[in-house]
């Protein structure tokens, strides 16, 4: 056999191999948010892979982020996810003003929530706290809304 034919065998076996495998499942997560204290503003929301980015997603490139309307219930999807390990944070901006506002430089003004409801003690939960497996199908989370002041 040539070295031609050899190689033109090797890559339509290693075609063949690969057709094999399936992407990861992607599904869709909705996530229903909670105790709103109004429905002034939006609820910006990101679900991250990314320990070292979370809970704010901006410096992961892979994150995927949301922007709803607040209102009294409160639903969001993310879309095409992957199967993964993941973490989501939630903001009620109720100014809309893109950020998240606090009082003396510290304290949250406005509302926030976490997968898992993981806790805020002195400051945002690990990603660890956060943290919950996606097996690829559609899941709901519920999410609820806290409030420092």
């Amino acid at each position: 056999m040539s070295r031609d034919a050899a190689q033109a065998l090797l890559l339509a076996a290693s075609a063949i191999a690969l057709s094999g495998m399936s992407a990861p499942p992607k599904g869709d997560i909705t996530v229903s948010i909670t105790n709103m204290r109004s429905s002034e503003g939006v609820v910006r929301a990101c679900i991250t892979k990314d320990r070292n980015t979370f809970p704010n997603c901006r410096k992961d490139p892979a994150a995927m982020r949301k922007v709803v309307d607040a209102g009294e219930s409160v639903p969001l999807t993310f879309t095409g996810v992957e199967a993964g390990a993941y973490a989501i944070a939630l903001l009620h901006d109720e100014n809309d003003n893109g950020k998240a506002d606090r009082t003396l430089g510290m304290m949250p003004k406005e509302g926030f929530g976490f997968s898992r409801d993981a806790r805020v003690r002195m400051g945002p939960p690990s990603f660890d706290d956060a943290v919950f497996d996606f097996d690829g199908t559609d899941a709901a989370l519920t999410i609820r809304m806290r409030y420092m002041l």
